[in-house]
């Protein structure tokens, strides 16, 4: 279906198999510093596969881990990560993203010792005791829960759209009226937890495509304190905390499906991606898996956002849908791209084949894509949730993920929560996010 999948893993490999020398990237940030090995060749003819192998695994270092700072002792992957991490270079996108939400400047070093590898502290593990209020704030839709000793008791789901609001005014109204929401359902609240796409630091939305509409100097000055604010108007002087939706979908399997090393998905608006590790802790890595390269295929479609082909985004979210539609002849209908997601999921539950294939391939993509997800994270389970796989269409996607995953030999277990937990869990397994602020 249109234009061949060409899976980033099956390059890594290849290269890998013929590489005579290996490399040190070290890729550092505020609190922490992680090494990144590199295997490239001694024979110049491999000079522009080495130099593209290297900057797609540092591009997903720096996604996956986190980084303002790139260092190493070898002068032609210096030179090459230099090129790309200029400011009016290929990758200029990450380079002010990631300076902004590390609010350090980006930088490429050359030196012949590296810095020792040091891991952010992982956050503490669920806690579900009291009456808590958990919210998950996407692109299309806001959900809040009420929690009280583990068990929900209330939950609501409505549709916004924060991509297109210029006034940090309709985000704030937005957030406060699904806490007020919440708060109505409880005797008490004991604590908040917020789930929100983006890129969350020390209790703060650095970066989000939520406050895409809203002027950056604007967002500097008024939204920093955004979540701090609403949750004090709201529910007063109670302890909280916040979290990207990825890292809220892997905490709700392991919450919920006692899992560990286990990497939550969450397909909606965008992609994101969380993991818990074998202690049942959130990581505190970034994550950012809409910006991870899966497709390398030059013909990629290309994230209007980064400005990148063949990233997560475009493929495992409402908009892979639209598009997979697309190609099957579908002109999905509706005001957003989440009533155009519903109506294709309406054509597909009702039996409509093309519907249908757009799910099955999205699928499949996502089967060939799970290995290289597990080969950067270590885990052994994935929970996929999000709108994209709700009611029949996802079970259509599921399966067919498993079958292309089987293809590839990757042992790694597909995992679906309840029906009725699959768009409003998140915000459920926000309330269990351990409120330490």
């Amino acid at each position: 279906m249109g234009t061949e999948f060409r899976p980033i893993i099956d390059l890594v490999r290849r290269h890998e198999a013929t590489a005579d020398r290996w490399v040190t990237v070290a890729v550092a940030r505020p609190g922490g510093c992680e090494h990144l090995s590199l295997g490239l060749h001694r024979d110049e003819a491999m000079a522009a596969a080495d130099e593209e192998y290297a900057l797609l695994l540092v591009k997903t270092a720096l996604w996956l881990r986190g980084g303002c700072t790139l260092l190493t002792a070898d002068e032609a992957v210096y030179r090459w990560l230099q090129g790309a991490y200029a400011p009016a270079g290929a990758r200029a996108f990450d380079r002010a993203f990631l300076s902004g939400i590390y609010r350090s400047p980006f930088q490429v070093e050359r030196r012949q010792t590296l810095p020792p590898e040091r891991e952010t502290p992982a956050s503490a593990a669920a806690r579900t005791e009291g009456c808590r209020i958990g919210i998950d704030l996407g692109g299309s839709d806001r959900k809040a829960a009420a929690v009280i000793d583990g068990e929900t008791v209330y939950t609501e789901e409505v549709v916004w759209q924060p991509k297109t609001a210029s006034d940090l005014r309709y985000h704030y109204e937005g957030i406060t009226a699904a806490l007020r929401s919440a708060k109505a359902h409880l005797p008490r609240v004991d604590s908040v937890g917020i789930s929100t796409a983006g890129v969350v630091i020390d209790g703060e939305i650095r970066r989000s495509s939520l406050f895409v509409g809203v002027e950056q100097a604007t967002y500097d000055r008024l939204g920093r304190d955004l979540l701090a604010r609403a949750v004090r108007e709201t529910c007063g002087n109670v302890p909280w905390a916040a979290s990207n939706d990825g890292d809220v979908a892997a905490l709700a399997g392991a919450v919920s499906l006692g899992r560990r090393k286990l990497l939550g998905i969450a397909l909606g608006t965008s992609e994101a991606g969380g993991y818990v590790d074998g202690s049942g802790r959130i990581t505190g890595r970034l994550h950012e898996l809409a910006f991870l390269p899966v497709d390398v295929n030059p013909l990629a479609p290309v994230d209007p956002w980064s400005g990148d082909r063949g990233v997560g985004e475009r493929y495992f979210s409402q908009e892979g849908v639209l598009r997979l539609a697309g190609l099957n002849g579908l002109t999905p209908e509706g005001e957003t791209p989440a009533e155009k997601l519903r109506w294709v999921q309406d054509r597909a539950r009702a039996g409509e084949s093309r519907a249908i294939a757009a799910f099955s391939e999205l699928g499949r993509l996502l089967g060939l894509t799970l290995p290289w997800y597990q080969r950067l994270t270590g885990c052994e389970s994935v929970l996929l949730l999000g709108r994209v796989v709700d009611g029949a269409s996802g079970e259509c996607l599921v399966d067919s993920c498993r079958a292309a995953l089987e293809s590839t030999g990757a042992a790694l277990e597909i995992l679906l929560p309840e029906a009725s937990q699959r768009r409003v869990g998140q915000a459920a397994a926000a309330a269990f996010l351990n409120s330490t602020l």
